[in-house]
């Protein structure tokens, strides 16, 4: 890892570290601004450890879903109260699509290539949340039910690396909990701030550990000499 990047990562963790303060100390400003700068620093942070895995698609692709995931983070605070939740929802549904796109290629490597019956897991999960939260998702269930979906076909094919299939099942964590505040009366988790933003976070690092794990795969050579790409780790 470079200066710049190990820069980078220290950055996060004090930005980090600050939030997460924040959040127990419920400081609600310093919570928004902290927050404001989470997934541009990671973005920027996988983007300069990658090295020269910067130009695969894969890697393309994740800082792609690290920024869509920042406009979801700050949609609250831009857009009218009435909107903000849907236009959050909105956003992270394409950054969990566009982690798809990226994981794709590499399918065979998790679950689906492997042990396909663990996919069940993640469906039951899926099945007993919009259970939960449907009496009081209201007009909004369909749009909960297709971004439920998404984000665990995208836990599903996080499993491509450990780290990142740990990540992939914090993320329904975190989001599971603020559907739960959102739709189930009574649910009250104390510190609930704290540990959505925990789970959100380490969710986010964890996945893109794995993407950087296989952007330093080396790149086989070509009959000829020359070095090919495959499958994610191909030039976009």
């Amino acid at each position: 890892m470079t200066g710049t990047a190990r820069a980078a990562a220290a950055a996060l963790g004090v930005v980090t570290a600050a939030h997460l303060v924040a959040q127990v100390a419920d400081a609600g400003d310093l919570a928004n601004v902290t927050q404001w700068f989470l997934m541009p620093l990671l973005a920027g942070l996988v983007w300069l450890a990658a090295g020269s895995g910067r130009a695969t698609r894969l890697v393309r692709l994740t800082v792609v879903a690290l920024l869509l995931s920042w406009m979801g983070d700050t949609a609250p605070d831009v857009v009218p109260d009435d909107l903000s939740f849907v236009t959050m929802l909105g956003f992270f549904l394409l950054a969990h699509v566009a982690y798809l796109a990226a994981f794709w290629p590499l399918r065979r490597e998790g679950v689906l290539g492997r042990r396909p019956a663990l996919v069940v897991a993640y469906a039951l999960v899926l099945v007993a949340l919009v259970a939960v939260c449907a009496p009081g998702a209201d007009e909004l269930l369909v749009p909960v039910v297709v971004y439920g979906a998404t984000l665990s076909a995208m836990a599903v094919l996080a499993t491509f690396d450990r780290r990142a299939a740990v990540g992939g099942v914090a993320f329904i964590v975190s989001d599971s909990l603020i559907a739960l505040n959102a739709f189930v009366d009574g649910f009250d988790l104390p510190g609930y701030g704290f540990w959505v933003m925990f789970t959100y976070v380490a969710a986010q690092v964890l996945l893109t550990l794995g993407v950087l794990r296989v952007a330093s795969r080396p790149v086989p050579a070509s009959p000829d000499g020359a070095r090919a790409g495959t499958g994610s780790l191909s030039p976009a």
